[in-house]
């Protein structure tokens, strides 16, 4: 399973975690590290631009985006046809949004959830099954917006 994953200077550190800490049963993933690589100020658009072109593109399967409120990240990686971001800031929510909504790319508020958190989070919803049916018919009324790419 390939994964990208962004963030700002707010996720750095814990997109390290990530990438130590997360293990699946069943499933080795590759990571495409998308940036930033430091804790200096960077503008959150152009990284979440990147993991929406890795999944746009079929580099990746999934992505993970963080950042401080994980807000800019969710509106500008939407803007791009077939993904489907969610923001979750705890496991409910973000297994929530791969059962009902299919998300594609999941944003975690970095300032507002611990690294334990996040490592449950993005376990529950890598490991969540699509209900398909009637949600899948939601999601083709979202696609039939269309989108930036």
């Amino acid at each position: 399973m390939i994964i990208a994953i962004g963030n700002d200077h707010h996720g750095f550190e814990q997109k390290r975690i990530i990438k130590e800490q997360l293990q699946l049963p069943h499933y080795t993933i590759e990571w495409l590290d998308a940036g930033s690589f430091s804790t200096e100020r960077v503008d959150y658009p152009s990284y979440g631009i990147a993991v929406a072109r890795a999944l746009c593109k079929g580099q990746a399967q999934y992505g993970i985006l963080l950042c401080g409120t994980g807000v800019g990240m969710a509106i500008v990686t939407n803007r791009f046809k077939g993904i489907y971001a969610a923001l979750a800031w705890n496991e409910e929510l973000a297994q929530k949004s791969k059962e009902d909504d299919n998300a594609n790319i999941l944003v975690i508020p970095s300032d507002y959830v611990t690294n334990e958190q996040v490592v449950s989070m993005i376990t529950a919803w890598l490991s969540a099954p699509f209900k398909g049916g009637r949600y899948q018919d939601r999601i083709t009324m979202i696609d039939k917006l269309g989108g930036a790419e």
